[in-house]
């Protein structure tokens, strides 16, 4: 070989790393190296069998590799060779020969080869690369060579073992056919054992060797493929031949129709011990008809993933009819169509005449993926997970993984980034199926051999099914505090109250933590319960039974939610109602009650498991299933809602962690009907969003928010918990104090001890989270279970996931014991309840040294290997006193020999793996008795067994292995045990997360603009007048270093109480502050509740049930409902559900329409919540007529936010804002200002002024002291005409004057 061939690590740049796996999809029509070439460029005539014989003879064959092949049967390479030996298959219809070898040592190369393309083999790869020659270099002799692929090489062709290709061009297809005639020369070698080649070089290149090769690797369904039960053992041979387009072959195989196909650039065959062509199934690029694009919403996201550049230029090409059945003869499993309305797009049916061209392997994957059109699947080859066809292109999509070379759309990665991966497509929206190997290489042979099974592919099965709502595992979980909720939700008939439209059983699961939180409510019309709680939570994933809501709820689960997965279950069947779930949750807890050890053993499915009798056992069911089951609480959609929930996590491979370790809650807040019975504030979706709590407006994050504001927790648990404490403030009185004595204490002296305390548990991880993914470890389903081949070393990941649980929990434990000393100088209750160990905060200090003393943690961590200390494990320790009894027997046989032979000297040696070995001087050798068994001997010694010690060495051996045994389980045993403690690890991990967020919000209050202040919470009672008093009320949020603009504003506001208004009527000009003003009355109202400080010099408050608010304009289009409709709705709510004790804000209500409908509606809602209500509120508004005639009503206090305002050029008033609240009202908005601050024309402006100006004359106030003199004529008038006959002569006259005063007092007053 010429110098200038790369080699690197004994391998060619040329092949990828990672390509072998691509034969499972792409198997070689030949074992050849190449089709025999031919160096002639004339056409050979049909009769000649061997054209040109004075070409030259073929090139010799490929020397063998000294290198051994692991494969027991490796395939001969074989290169093609003409004459009698290799008679020709080939029909007499055969025009021109593929190839010509040759390569002579007597020809020479020069410029006339130039243009050429060529075929050079590589002896290193033991492969051949195709290129063209396309220079010549007479100075050196060389040839340069374009491979394929863009690289190139000097050569000297002399030299090298080369092939001339003649009419090789790309999209050329080759078909393999049966052995036929003998009239032509054969073109590749007898290949018995084309269907069993292994992927033993796959795993060589990836690092080391994978026991989950496959011996079926699949064939090139682009070229023809005839395959019958009994021609497994038939020869394939490849033909060049034309497209003649619907040609058929005269055999027994159908013959796909195919098109031109561009090969890529880049393209090489790949090896798999032998010559491999790789081509492989490939994603049609036929864009489907719209009715496909309509129906199959499911799959959507994976059949859109449009290919482009590189990859669009390497499969953009693939024949459009290779896979007609997934465009437009696309059906489901059950052959309907996308137009049938049962159509189920999650499934693919599969054409026989496709399936039988498919070899096992890939008969495997299609059968997974034909069942799952809607996920990613990744499927386990060895110590790589694969992604084939369409799955491969999202593949290369989202995680930046290579296409392997090779046409057919394939990349994959390492075992050991499967939790990395997998994560970012959920986090994504795909779903991904994980589909695990069951069975090694070996036990395939030996269950070939022991059952005459014919499988040439280990077992696969489906191990998980992975969304947002059942991600489990993942770094990024850890990390990401959020809380990922799935929704199961059920809608039923009003049982009881006429006015309800809605009765919903929702079930909340969150699978990281394993919570559970049942809720059966009634809803209004609009849905405005459930709008809450979605928007609070925020679902991930919906499961709901298919076409059975009603078309209000469909279109709030779309307008409150952020783009869930949404999962459309069979009623009763899959979404099961509440007798059936109670039948088969009862079976599942009947078991593990009888049955503890159930969950760490590998027997199956529970739920729904024939070996148990049909009692239901409900006796069994945790106590809250129990009471919703047989109380009065009627609680039949809520465990409808869990059966849902159940059923879907069941085929996830989740439902049995999650019931055995789940934390079931009941939803708070669920019926809006029985507000006071209540312990919380309802805030509802219209508040949470306006008043932005979590999520601001600008673009959905959380900058700018209450939540932002407030969150200075350290732990994930304690970021969830505040979530919760701002979505449902305390209502409470006494509660609410409780809190804020907590609060208090925790800071001032006590700041140290608060400082500590954050530190430690700074340095945690979700500890929430960890514990619950060591509760789902000893359950042996999905990933974890017995039969899965996994590679990467599970045990001692799990083990160091334990180790760092056990170390978070003492963390926890100590650092609530290092603030305990803060209630030996303040007194709190609540802080009394979470730090005194056996009430809030659990005793787990027995538990934690139970631990410590167990095993070493730093050892155990380190090795991924638990050696218990003496008395930590029964089990161990007794194999381990077996082992010592043994020993201890061999240690007194010695001596009993040392005695017998009359020599102290000698001893046990080894040699080799012969232990125990009695060495024996060779002068004593007379002395030995005949029993002993020599073994070995050395100058001077020999060594010996006798009948004892061979007899002791077996059972030490036995002894040996039981222990060996036990030590692998004991760390199975252990989690086992902490797993029986697991409420106190949640009690403890609760009252950590409530610590973290008291002091999170007595350090919040350190930001704040301005003073703060300890709200004062008055008590309240049925008779009570509710009250909100507030002086020098700052902004919680907002700062004036952010505003850029000074200092904020603080203002004084007064609602309610004796003898005061119980609402404010706001007017003002426009960005003069009103809104703002609006939204920190609710804000300070919020942080009273939940205990915080408030941004005040002092702030009273009677507490609020409830907080409606309604600002600014938006609509819901997809609800087909317009701006001023929502305005309206949110108005329908607010006066059905407010009460006494509610909070109303409404910002301008009434601007969607004309000025005089909207005036009419806002000063009648105005009216009802002051006349009938009497609750608490602020009005603003630019009606200014609404202060008229509200100026004398003492229920109303008229204020609005102050301004100065100035002449400005061409009689442009500017205006300068204040920001002040100013009791009175405010004589106009100001608007033609706001329109010059945005930069309006300086003529549209002025005209603007003026017609201003005659609108007011005609439908304002403010001309009224200007025409008091007016007003008075008028009178004067009036009385004249009514006094003095002697004007009787214009009494018509003066009549109608008489009635146009009279409208105009009516004007002016």
């Amino acid at each position: 070989m010429v110098p200038s061939r790369r080699q690197v690590a004994g391998r060619s740049p040329l092949v990828n790393q990672q390509r072998q796996i691509t034969s499972f999809f792409g198997k070689s029509a030949s074992s050849s190296s190449s089709p025999t070439p031919s160096l002639s460029n004339k056409k050979t005539p049909k009769s000649n069998p061997n054209p040109n014989p004075n070409s030259p003879s073929p090139s010799p064959s490929p020397p063998k590799s000294n290198s051994t092949n692991p494969r027991s049967n490796p395939p001969t390479l074989t290169p093609p060779s003409p004459g009698p030996a290799t008679p020709s298959p080939v029909q007499s219809k055969f025009k021109k020969p593929i190839l010509v070898i040759g390569q002579t040592p007597e020809i020479t190369y020069g410029e006339e080869v130039v243009g050429k393309r060529v075929r050079v083999y590589w002896p290193i790869d033991k492969k051949w690369y195709d290129g063209s020659v396309v220079l010549y270099d007479k100075s050196e002799g060389k040839h340069v060579v374009e491979y394929d692929d863009g690289e190139e090489e000097g050569l000297d062709l002399v030299k090298e073992k080369i092939e001339w290709l003649v009419g090789v061009k790309s999209g050329v297809m080759f078909k393999r056919l049966r052995r036929g005639g003998s009239g032509f020369r054969r073109v590749v070698t007898d290949d018995d054992d084309d269907d069993d080649v292994e992927m033993s070089n796959v795993e060589e290149e990836k690092g080391d060797k994978s026991d989950g090769d496959d011996e079926d690797w699949g064939k090139d369904v682009e070229k023809e493929v005839c395959e019958s039960e009994d021609d497994d053992d038939d020869e394939e041979e490849m033909v060049e031949e034309k497209d003649e387009g619907n040609r058929v072959l005269k055999t027994e195989c159908r013959k796909r129709k195919s098109n031109e196909v561009v090969k890529s650039g880049s393209e090489k065959k790949s090896k798999t011990g032998k010559e491999t062509i790789l081509k492989g199934f490939k994603a049609s690029v036929v864009e489907p008809v719209k009715k496909i694009e309509e129906a199959d919403r499911v799959v959507k996201g994976l059949d859109d993933n449009i290919l482009d550049g590189d990859a669009l230029a390497r499969f953009g090409a693939r024949d459009s009819e290779k896979f007609r059945f997934l465009a437009v003869d696309r059906r489901d499993a059950k052959r309907r169509r996308p137009t049938d309305e049962n159509y189920d797009p999650r499934t693919l049916y599969l054409p026989p005449d496709f399936v039988k061209r498919l070899t096992g392997g890939q008969r495997q994957w299609w059968e997974f993926k034909s069942k799952h059109m809607d996920k990613v699947v990744f499927f386990k080859m060895g110590k790589f997970y694969e992604l084939f066809e369409m799955d491969a292109h999202v593949g290369a999509k989202e995680l930046d993984l290579q296409y392997m070379k090779g046409e057919q759309p394939h990349c994959g990665f390492p075992e050991k980034n499967f939790s990395v991966n997998i994560e970012k497509l959920v986090q994504k929206g795909y779903r991904v199926l994980v589909v695990e190997q069951t069975e090694t290489p070996d036990q395939l042979e030996q269950r070939r051999k022991e059952k005459g099974s014919k499988d040439k592919v280990v077992k696969r099965e489906v191990c998980a099914v992975v969304t947002r709502g059942t991600l489990v595992d993942g770094e990024m979980l850890l990390t990401n505090p959020d809380a990922s909720y799935l929704l199961a939700l059920t809608e039923g008939e009003s049982l009881t109250d006429q006015k309800a439209e809605h009765n919903f059983g929702v079930c909340l699961v969150d699978v990281a933590t394993k919570k559970i939180i049942l809720g059966q409510f009634k809803d209004d019309l609009d849905c405005s319960a459930l709008s809450c709680l979605l928007s609070e939570i925020r679902p991930v994933e919906i499961i709901k039974p298919a076409n059975m809501l009603s078309s209000v709820t469909e279109r709030t689960l779309v307008r409150q939610t952020r783009n869930p997965l949404v999962n459309n279950l069979v009623p009763v069947s899959e979404f099961w109602d509440a007798e059936k779930t109670i039948h088969e949750v009862g079976i599942f807890y009947k078991r593990i009650s009888c049955q503890p050890s159930a969950a760490c053993s590998d027997e199956g499915k529970i739920l729904g498991d024939g070996s148990l009798n049909n009692e239901s056992g409900s006796s069994f069911l945790p106590k809250m299933l129990s009471e919703l089951a047989t109380g009065d609480k009627n609680g039949g959609l809520a465990l409808s809602a869990l059966g849902g929930a159940i059923y879907y996590l069941k085929q996830a491979f989740l439902d049995e962690s999650l019931l055995r370790f789940a934390k079931f809650e009941s939803l708070p807040n669920c019926d809006f009907s029985n507000v006071t019975e209540n312990k919380h504030m309802v805030l509802d979706a219209a508040a949470l969003e306006n008043l932005e709590i979590f999520e601001n407006s600008r673009n959905g994050g959380s900058s700018g928010t209450l939540y932002a504001q407030l969150n200075q927790c350290v732990t994930a648990s304690g970021k969830r918990l505040l979530k919760t404490w701002l979505a449902r403030p305390l209502y409470n009185p006494e509660l609410i104090k409780e809190r804020q004595d907590a609060v208090a204490i925790l800071r001032g002296e006590n700041l140290p001890y608060s400082l500590e305390f954050r530190k430690a548990l700074s340095r945690l991880p979700d500890m929430e989270r960890l514990i619950a993914r060591i509760f789902s470890s000893i359950e042996a389903s999905g990933r974890n279970g017995a039969k899965v081949v996994l590679y990467e070393d599970v045990a001692k990941k799990q083990l160091q996931e334990f180790i760092s649980t056990l170390r978070g929990c003492e963390t926890m434990a100590e650092a609530c014991s290092s603030l305990r000393v803060i209630l030996k100088h303040d007194e709190s209750r609540r802080l009394l309840h979470l730090l005194t160990p056996g009430q809030i905060l659990p005793n787990i200090s027995s538990s934690i040294k139970y631990f410590k003393d167990a095993f070493d943690w730093v050892d155990a961590h380190n090795s991924g290997r638990v050696v218990p200390r003496e008395g930590a494990d029964g089990e161990y320790d007794l194999t381990c006193e077996t082992v010592q009894k043994l020993e201890s027997s061999l240690t007194k046989h010695l001596k009993e020999q040392r005695k017998l032979l009359g020599d102290a000297s000698i001893n046990y040696v080894t040699v080799g793996k012969d232990e125990y070995l009695l060495e024996v001087p060779e002068s004593l050798s007379g002395s030995v008795p005949q029993d002993y068994e020599l073994c070995s001997s050395k100058k001077g010694v020999f060594r010996y067994w006798t009948p004892t010690i061979k007899k002791l060495l077996k059972e030490l051996s036995q002894a040996k292995s039981e222990k060996e045994s036990a030590l692998k389980s004991i760390s199975q045993r252990l989690i086992g045990r902490f797993c029986e403690h697991q409420e106190n690890w949640r009690q403890l991990v609760s009252a950590t997360a409530e610590l973290d967020v008291l002091i999170s919000l007595a350090f919040a209050s350190d930001s704040y603009d301005g003073v703060r202040c300890r709200p004062v919470i008055l008590g309240s009672t049925s008779d009570d007048v509710s009250h909100l008093s507030a002086t020098g009320l700052g902004h919680p949020v907002l700062r004036g270093d952010s505003l850029g603009r000074g200092s904020f504003v603080p203002n004084n506001v007064k609602i309610g109480g004796a003898n005061q208004a119980s609402f404010i009527l706001l007017t003002g000009p426009n960005m003069g502050g009103k809104s703002t003003l609006l939204r920190q009355v609710c804000l300070a109202v919020i942080l009273a509740q939940i205990g915080a400080d408030v941004p005040a010099e002092t702030f009273e408050l009677s507490p609020v049930d409830r907080i409606f608010v309604r600002m600014g304009a938006k609509d819901h289009i997809m609800a087909g409902q317009s701006t001023f409709l929502t305005e309206l709705s949110e108005t329908a709510v607010m006066l059905s559900s407010a009460t006494r004790k509610s909070l109303v804000v409404l910002d301008e209500l009434g601007r969607g329409t004309a000025t005089s409908d909207g005036q009419a509606i806002a000063e009648s809602v105005l009216e009802h919540f002051i006349g009938k209500v009497q609750c608490r509120g602020l009005f603003s508004t630019h009606y200014h007529r609404l202060s008229m005639d509200y100026q004398t009503n003492p229920k109303v206090s008229l204020c609005h936010m102050a301004c100065q305002v100035g002449e400005g050029i061409s009689g442009v008033e500017e205006v300068t804002f204040l920001y002040r609240l100013t009791p009175g009202a405010c004589p106009k908005s100001y608007g033609v200002n706001v329109a010059r601050l945005a930069g309006l024309p300086d003529y549209v402006l002025q005209r603007a002024v003026i017609k201003s100006q005659d609108f007011e004359l005609l439908y304002g106030k403010n001309h009224k002291q200007d025409d008091h003199k007016l007003a008075a004529l008028i009178k004067q008038i009036i009385s004249s005409v009514s006094s003095d006959s002697d004007y009787a002569t214009s009494k018509n006259s003066l009549s109608d004057l008489h009635s146009m005063a009279n409208t105009i007092l009516q004007l002016t007053n």
